[in-house]
């Protein structure tokens, strides 16, 4: 009896996500979504971005959070275009909360937006939010073996992450086998390395100039 009304729940989803990307490409933003588990470095990965795009480009971010305004806070310091999206016991962002966070944006003054969801690599990857790219965060301390563990978000992923690369001498970690390991699952999918925390974000930010280049010409 469930069945019906999950598929329904997705739908309506997957309307509003409709409506997100409308809303988006009107405004002329590029948006992308951050997935990475608890402690991944979502939060440093933007602060860093946020620094090193400073006086390029307008960013706004909304970030999502169980309970809290920390993350928030730590951006509020890189751009006063941030917003809280707290979820209670909701373990991802779903569209509808997208909307609402946009509608605190100035997105006609804007030319990126960054939303950060929920710390979890499993549920975030099934839902649609109407942004234009998913980037999913996994680091050298959680191990090799997290891609091919959950394949979803590899699968639905427009580029991978692989941050804190900092601590690779210092712990067991096999970079070939991660990137062989999500290959098999995302042959074309970019790979790139950061140090969040070291202010190593270079690579990162390349994809994002070279995603907004072709909207920019548009």
């Amino acid at each position: 009896m469930k069945i019906p009304v999950v598929k329904k729940v997705l739908k309506l989803n997957d309307e509003v996500a409709q409506m997100n990307r409308r809303r988006l490409k009107k405004s002329g933003v590029f948006s992308i979504e951050l997935i990475g588990s608890p402690g991944s470095g979502k939060t440093a990965l933007i602060e860093r971005t946020l620094d090193k795009l400073a006086g390029q480009m307008n960013v706004g971010v909304a970030v999502g959070d169980l309970a809290t305004s920390y993350d928030a806070e730590r951006i509020g310091k890189w751009t006063e275009h941030v917003v809280q999206i707290n979820t209670g016991r909701g373990c991802h962002l779903d569209a509808n909360q997208v909307m609402r966070a946009m509608r605190r944006l100035p997105l006609d003054e804007m030319d990126l937006m960054i939303v950060e969801n929920v710390g979890n690599i499993i549920c975030p990857a099934n839902w649609d939010l109407g942004l234009d790219a998913k980037v999913a965060l996994f680091t050298a301390s959680e191990g090799d073996d997290k891609p091919i563990k959950h394949p979803p978000i590899v699968c639905s992923a427009d580029v991978i992450v692989l941050n804190k690369v900092d601590l690779l001498p210092h712990v067991e970690f096999d970079v070939e086998r991660f990137t062989n390991d999500i290959r098999t699952l995302n042959p074309d999918v970019p790979i790139v390395q950061t140090a969040a925390t070291r202010g190593q974000v270079c690579e990162f930010v390349e994809w994002i100039a070279a995603q907004m280049m072709p909207q920019a010409t548009a």
